[in-house]
């Protein structure tokens, strides 16, 4: 679905209050951003000065050697990060991404331990730009959490005619957080790719096609599933890929 503005299931629009309050409890629990309005969202050119060297990046990702479909078309990388409500967004020490069977039947119940996010990647004004402009959106849909437990992933789905490539192998689900954002860096080549939106019992509430850089998809993982379709390559002789960032935010224990 192609628009401008933000899409929520009832509205097009674009200042960041009307995509709190589309978050929010009360609100849809999701909405679409197109990279025209997410562009100026994030600040522009100045805020992303280094983005094509951070959409570069995803040429350097390393196969996901956790797929229990045995699927070879993907290929990841991982970061933390600690949040506090108010002050610097720190990185973390690299640990596993864990996520129970309950919100991963295909892959879940196991430490995955992916390569890291490049040091300079990881500390690049176009990712300290998102995950700032994620606690403040999250933050101001969750008033009352202190601190944020932050993942940063980097996603390639690799489209062949052998293999059906999945960005969400495990289906239409839910990922165990509080937040989720999913970000577009590139699309090369593909069909398809659609994301769905679903509500617990599994109604689904809308539906989208991220499609340009910087097209984004923010979910309320607390109460909503989403799913994403197989892509598959246009031309089957090229290159065909789909590249996004995800990045979810959990409050984090208190201590």
């Amino acid at each position: 679905m192609a628009t401008d503005g933000i899409l929520s299931a009832a509205m097009t629009v674009a200042p960041i209050a009307e995509l709190v309050s589309a978050l929010a409890p009360c609100g849809d629990g999701f909405a679409f951003v197109a990279g025209a309005t997410m562009h100026a969202l994030l600040g522009g050119d100045t805020a992303l000065a280094d983005w094509s060297a951070f959409a570069a990046s995803w040429d350097d990702l390393h196969l996901d050697r956790y797929m229990a479909d045995g699927g070879r078309y993907r290929r990841r990388r991982h970061a933390l990060y600690a949040a506090p409500a108010r002050g610097a967004i720190l990185r973390k020490p690299h640990g596993p991404h864990w996520q129970s069977l309950d919100y991963n039947v295909l892959n879940g119940g196991i430490e995955r331990w992916f390569e890291p996010i490049d040091d300079a990647i990881g500390a690049s004004r176009s990712v300290t730009t998102i995950l700032a402009w994620c606690r403040d959106v999250f933050g101001a849909v969750s008033t009352s959490v202190a601190a944020w437990d932050v993942e940063v992933h980097q996603f390639r789905i690799e489209a062949r005619t052998d293999e059906l490539a999945e960005p969400t192998p495990e289906g239409v689900h839910r990922d165990g957080v509080d937040h989720v954002l999913v970000l577009l860096v590139e699309r090369k080549n593909i069909a398809s790719g659609t994301t769905t939106i679903h509500h617990a019992d599994g109604t689904e509430l809308g539906s989208f096609t991220l499609t340009a850089p910087l097209d984004a998809a923010l979910v309320d993982d607390r109460r909503l599933s989403h799913g994403v379709t197989a892509v598959e390559p246009l031309d089957p002789t090229q290159p065909a890929y789909r590249d996004v960032l995800v990045v979810t935010f959990r409050a984090a224990a208190a201590r």
